[in-house]
């Protein structure tokens, strides 16, 4: 199937050939031709499988007959990376047409944002707590709303947004096209999908699990040793871009802080960074500038970023949920992957609950060569796993190789192809 089927209005063809799009994916061929008729849609699709144009393109191809510069579609996003993500996918989508969008973010200053309303937009892309400032000091007419989005609903509930999300509501018109995407379907989610949805069509994309293209493993390991455990594990493993996610905004700094002093190209993501700082390192892990971004699960919301060849759970994380979210970030688009996930003797009631979703005991390793010092892992009971092969990324994640260790990491077994993160010294 090609994007021509779709008979969509020849400017939004011209800007899906600008972007490089040639086939939609497995969402955007199912959801396009609901949406396009007008129905709702009960999206449930992880990360990294092509939603944004699942939804944008046929509401651009609704907003080129009508009326303009008036806002006739809303799109509510949890974090304001991928509100700015949403954005600026749909002015390389629109970029041919007349169509307009604004993003509307805290972080930064209200003026612009105020000001692009002023002059009207077709589309507003916002975070809900700026929204509701903007509603109430009463720059926002939502009364022409003819297509309200919900994107990432599940983590907006996370975030504790569901309460704003049901203010919002109130001030849409109750006759509209509603499009809900998730990619996990708690119970609260669940709740308010079927209050707002009328008659949708369901689009699932594949199980609500990891993608079957990453590997899973556990690394056990006293809290005190994490540290000198992710320098250990870089330096063994072959990598391209790595995520490693802490589950602090003071941790994800100190760490980053500590691999660039050992020369690694790493960065922070974190809540307390201005706007500024967070786009500078998403920019910089996109482009290659940073090949390790250390981050907090609500700063790393939103990252759209491709060849992503391990996440690292620095951290155990405190949901399924949010393990699928995290390991979301890797295996997209059919390539391999690989999660590692560092546990403590704490850990394991949360290890057995992600051991149930995936339906698999998780291998459990132990770095050959790492000092574990005095401590037993009793939860250590397949040490032999990091011997066994591994499946390993493809030749364009590899990086180059540190000779003066090569034959020493041969011998032990472990690939002998470190991580090229470490910049020139």
């Amino acid at each position: 199937m090609n994007f021509e089927q779709f008979s969509l209005d020849p400017r939004i063809h011209a800007g899906i050939k600008a972007v490089g799009f040639t086939q939609p994916t497995p969402i955007q061929e199912k959801a396009i031709p609901v949406v396009l008729k007008g129905g709702d849609v009960l999206g449930l699709a992880q990360t990294g499988t092509g939603k944004t144009a699942a939804f944008a393109l046929p509401i651009l191809q609704r907003l080129t007959r009508g009326p303009l510069r008036r806002t006739r579609a809303l799109i509510v996003a949890p974090t304001r990376e991928l509100a700015e993500q949403i954005h600026q996918a749909i002015g390389d989508l629109a970029a041919k047409t007349r169509i307009r969008s604004a993003a509307i973010y805290g972080g930064v200053g209200k003026g612009p944002q105020i000001a692009a309303l002023r002059q009207g937009v077709e589309i507003v892309v916002a975070c809900p707590g700026r929204l509701l400032d903007l509603i109430g000091e009463g720059h926002v007419d939502f009364s022409h709303v003819e297509v309200l989005v919900l994107d990432e609903a599940d983590r907006m509930c996370d975030m504790g947004f569901l309460p704003d999300i049901r203010r919002i509501l109130k001030y849409l018109p109750k006759q509209r096209q509603t499009l809900f995407f998730s990619a996990t379907m708690p119970r609260d989610i669940r709740t308010l999908a079927d209050s707002i949805l009328r008659n949708p069509v369901t689009v699932q994309i594949g199980m609500i699990a990891p993608a079957k293209t990453v590997s899973h493993a556990l690394y056990p390991v006293p809290h005190s040793l994490k540290t000198k455990l992710t320098t250990a594990v870089l330096e063994q493993t072959a990598t391209g871009r790595v995520l490693i996610f802490t589950r602090t905004k003071y941790r994800a700094r100190n760490l980053a802080r500590k691999l660039e002093r050992l020369k690694y190209r790493a960065a922070a993501l974190q809540g307390n960074m201005s706007q500024n700082q967070r786009q500078k390192a998403i920019n910089g892990f996109r482009s290659g500038k940073y090949d390790i971004l250390v981050a907090t699960d609500i700063a790393a919301r939103g990252i759209d970023v491709a060849d992503i060849s391990h996440v690292i759970n620095f951290d155990m994380p405190d949901t399924v949920d949010a393990y699928t979210h995290r390991i979301g970030r890797t295996g997209r688009a059919q390539e391999t992957g690989a999660a590692f996930t560092f546990t403590t003797a704490e850990d394991e009631a949360m290890v057995r609950k992600i051991e149930k979703t995936l339906g698999t005991r998780l291998e459990r390793r132990q770095l050959p060569g790492f000092d574990y010092g005095e401590v037993m892992l009793s939860t250590q009971s397949n040490q032999n796993g990091a011997n066994q092969s591994r499946k390993r990324p493809s030749n364009h994640h590899r990086g180059r190789r540190r000779n003066n260790s090569r034959q020493q990491r041969s011998s032990a077994g472990v690939a002998a192809k470190p991580s090229r993160l470490r910049t020139n010294q």
